[in-house]
This record gives C-alpha cells, sequence and structure tokens, in this order.
C-alpha cells in the first residue's frame, strides 16, 4: 500500500511535542532535513504479499498461519515487537529499520539508512531469509508483486490497527479503488537525503517527471480476479482513482516559487485522517489541520498539534514523491528480489551524482505539465510501450538508465566482488534493452505454459 510507516508515538521525543504555533515550525521541520552530502543515506522499502499455499489464500493477523505468528516469528533475530494494544503490529531494530502491517496483512520491511546499495541489498536478502525461515515453518509463502493476482478485496482480511479503520471508512468517500490500494498492492521505493532547499526542488522536479519511467520498468500487476485486467501496473493505475486530494502529479511542483513553504502549504491543505491520543486513534477525518492549529478542529475542540501530529498528517499523502525530511521515491510495482535492488540503484544513480542530476533535469526541463500527467496516465496500461514525442517510454528508459549508470560509476563505492554499485542496474538493462517488463514475462507465461491460469504466478513470484 505504501501508506503508512511505523507509529512510534510511545517513544516521541520533547522536540516532537512540541506545540505549533505557526507554519514558520512546519517550514523549519523540512528544512532540519538537509544535510550534508558525507551524510545522505539510501533507506530502501518493500511490501510482500503473505499467502496460505493451501489454496493460495490470504492469510488472517491470527491463528498458526497468521501475520501476528509471523512477526512473533521474527523476534528471534533480535527485532523488538511494537504493541497496539494486546496485537504485535510492528518490529524494530536499533539500527532504524522496522517491519510494520499494511492493511491486508502486506509485510513491509522500512530498511535502516545506509550508505551503499551493496548494504541495502544485503540487508534485504537478511530480511528476506528471515522471513523465509519462519514462513517456512508456519506453511505460508510469501511472494512479491505490485497487486494481488486472485484475490477478492472482500477475502482480504483487515489488520487490526486503529488508523486503518479510519482510512477504510474515509476512503469510499473520495474514490472508488481505495479499499484495492490498502488491501490488496505492494511496492518497493527508495529514501533519499537532499543537502539545501535547492536540492530538494530540483530532485523533487526531476523525480516527479520521471517517476512513469520507473514505474514501467518495475510494471509487475497485470491480474485482478485471476484474469488480465488491461494493466502492466495495475497498482500504479489504483492511485489515479483513490483519494484526488492526496494523489496525483502536482502541478505547483513544477512553478516558480516551489520549496519548503509551498509544500507546507499544500499539506495543510489535505483533509485529516486522525489525531493519535493517550493510545488511541481519534477519527478527524476530512477535517482540516489548519482548524486543528487555531484549536477548532472540531475532534478535539480546544486542543492543538504538536510536531508528531504534522509528522502523522504528513504520512497520509500519496504523491508519487513524498517529501518529508528526506524524499521517498513512490512510483514502482514490488517483484523479484533483484528488482527489489535495482530501484536504490537506479534513483542513488540519478539524484545523488551532480553531473546524472544535472542530464536528468534537462532532459525533462522542456515537458509540459500535461505531458507529465499524459505519461502518468498512460504507462499503467503499456509501460514501455508508451508514446511520447514520436518514441516511447523504452527510450526515454534507457536515456535515463545511462544517466543512471555514469552517476553509480562516479560514487565509486566498491564492496568486495565489484569495483562499483552499476551491476545492480542490470536487470532494468535488460528489461529496457528488451522491451519485457515483469508485467509482459508472466503475462506470455499466462498465454503460454500456464494455458490461461493465474496460479502459477504464486510460485514464480515467490521469494
Amino acid at each position: 500500500m505504501d501508506s503508512t510507516k511505523l507509529d512510534t508515538h510511545e517513544s516521541a521525543s520533547s522536540a516532537k511535542d512540541d506545540v505549533i504555533t505557526g507554519t514558520s515550525q512546519l517550514t523549519a521541520y523540512l528544512d532540519a532535513g538537509c544535510k550534508p552530502r558525507e551524510n545522505w543515506r539510501i533507506g530502501t522499502e518493500h511490501e510482500k504479499f503473505v499467502f496460505d499455499p493451501d489454496g493460495l489464500t490470504p492469510v488472517k493477523y491470527e491463528g498458526p498461519k497468521g501475520i501476528g505468528k509471523l512477526l512473533d516469528g521474527l523476534v528471534r533475530f533480535g527485532w523488538a515487537p511494537v504493541r497496539e494494544g494486546s496485537n504485535v503490529i510492528a518490529l524494530t531494530m536499533p539500527d532504524g529499520s522496522s517491519v510494520t502491517l499494511e492493511p491486508g496483512g502486506q509485510l513491509e520491511l522500512s530498511g535502516a539508512p545506509v550508505e551503499t546499495i551493496h548494504q541495502t541489498c544485503s540487508e534485504l536478502t537478511g530480511h528476506l531469509k528471515q522471513v523465509k525461515e519462519v514462513a517456512g515453518e508456519m506453511d505460508v509463502g510469501v511472494m512479491g508483486m505490485g497487486y494481488a493476482p486472485t484475490w477478492d478485496i472482500g477475502d482480504i482480511h483487515w489488520m487490526p490497527k486503529g488508523r486503518y479503520k479510519i482510512m477504510r471508512d474515509y476512503m469510499t468517500k473520495r474514490g472508488s479503488l481505495g479499499h484495492h490500494m490498502m488491501l490488496a498492492t505492494c511496492t518497493v521505493q527508495v529514501n533519499l537525503d537532499y543537502s539545501d532547499e535547492a536540492r530538494m526542488v530540483q530532485m523533487y522536479r526531476t523525480a516527479l517527471a520521471l517517476q512513469p519511467i520507473a514505474t514501467a520498468l518495475w510494471a509487475n500487476s497485470p491480474f485482478k480476479g485471476g484474469a488480465k485486467n488491461g494493466f502492466a501496473s495495475y497498482r500504479s493505475h489504483i492511485w489515479t482513482d483513490t483519494d484526488p486530494d492526496r494523489c496525483g502529479m502536482l502541478p505547483f511542483v513544477f512553478e516558480d516559487g516551489f520549496g519548503f513553504e509551498r509544500y507546507v502549504e499544500y499539506i495543510l491543505d489535505v483533509p485529516m485522517y486522525f489525531v493519535y491520543r493517550d493510545g488511541a486513534y481519534i477519527d478527524a477525518s476530512g477535517q482540516s489541520f489548519r482548524d486543528f492549529m487555531n484549536g477548532t478542529l472540531p475532534a478535539l475542540p480546544g486542543e492543538v498539534p504538536t510536531i508528531k501530529d504534522w509528522e502523522d498528517h504528513m504520512t497520509t499523502v500519496f504523491p508519487e514523491v513524498r517529501l518529508k525530511q528526506f524524499l521517498e521515491m513512490r512510483g514502482t510495482d514490488g517483484g523479484p528480489w533483484t528488482n527489489l535492488c535495482a530501484l536504490p540503484a537506479f534513483w542513488v544513480g540519478l539524484m545523488y551524482d551532480d553531473d546524472a542530476l544535472a542530464a536528468a533535469s534537462e532532459l525533462v526541463a522542456d515537458w509540459s505539465f500535461e505531458e507529465m500527467e499524459t505519461l502518468r496516465a498512460d504507462v499503467p496500461a503499456t509501460a514501455l510501450r508508451t508514446k511520447f514525442r514520436g518514441g516511447n517510454v523504452q527510450d526515454l528508459a534507457l536515456e535515463v538508465l545511462a544517466m543512471s549508470k555514469g552517476g553509480l560509476a562516479r560514487r565509486i563505492r566498491p564492496d568486495g566482488n565489484s569495483a562499483d554499485e552499476t551491476g545492480f542496474l542490470d536487470p532494468l538493462f535488460e528489461i529496457a534493452q528488451s522491451g519485457v517488463t515483469p508485467a509482459d514475462e508472466i503475462l506470455a507465461l499466462y498465454d503460454g505454459a500456464w494455458n490461461g491460469d493465474v496460479t502459477p504466478v504464486f510460485e514464480k513470484l515467490s521469494y
């Protein structure tokens, strides 16, 4: 679902308890994310579906094959449980990594901030080995793709987290696919740092324009209800009909004057979901954070927000690139292990190298907002075959990948087996050169060796 992160209200620092008295604090909060280049890090997140091999059905929270038991089993590796009431709903490590639950039981790793792609890929690999060990003992499977290929959302079990009930009830008021987003999607994303406001603006604009290219390369959700759904990335399409108040391409990002202050104004205009107080979520859905700052929030009359409330509210917007005290690249489907490691490599090569970022920025500089919106709308269906300016997205993907490879090569981050990080892009070059996305690959199997049966995809894409 890629919409919520670990709740840490119980450990909020005194700074997070500071009362908000004006918007200047909110701008300063984003500015506090600025870091010198030597402190830039990489944080990779990915989600996966957990299923019962007996019937290929989604698992519940409770029971011997439940998500709760899976979380309990992972504690043996040093994870500390986080509870909501009596339920374990997350796990944490001292290095800042966490394992969390999405609404339909999707299991998410939010990785620690690390320095190299080698390190983030090693972390992903170690996590998947842990999950496979525990899942194997429970006789459940774990697989990666963008949308649950056979399940009806009415058969997917809601996880016992208070914020999800509020979101569940509100989603249907703003779009027709919100429950599909919550229950039946999985993503991989990477979080990146910025040095100052100008760098953030350059990164945000460039990354937002290029998200459809990433969506095409990672497209991996062509099935729904056991049949073709007409999309290469149905997960990406779902976001176009989830909630127009908090999703979309954000035209103001490309306007003069965009920066921390303008982004704060955008967040303030997004209707709220909830406020967390005394161990419980209070329904404030549809209400205004501006009213909250004025002490006139209907859900909590007379109270004013803290910085922690602002952090919570910032997690409830879902653009393809999201700004917090770092930037989140959010446009891609979950998928095979190699593609998980390729995502941070792709964006680090483009965003952390000055020459690559300049080249990518120049590439998109004359794209009109209408062109970018059209790309965003068309890519979920046609992926690399999407037409653009006399060519197609496949051409763009090859051009952008070359920029990223150059950026990674100039970083010179070796490990014991390679001179740099460029090898992590190899799966993407294969996709871009062949024009065959992960979705195309499994669609060909569906039409061929699988004889119109989707169910072999669970084995094909299991970790």
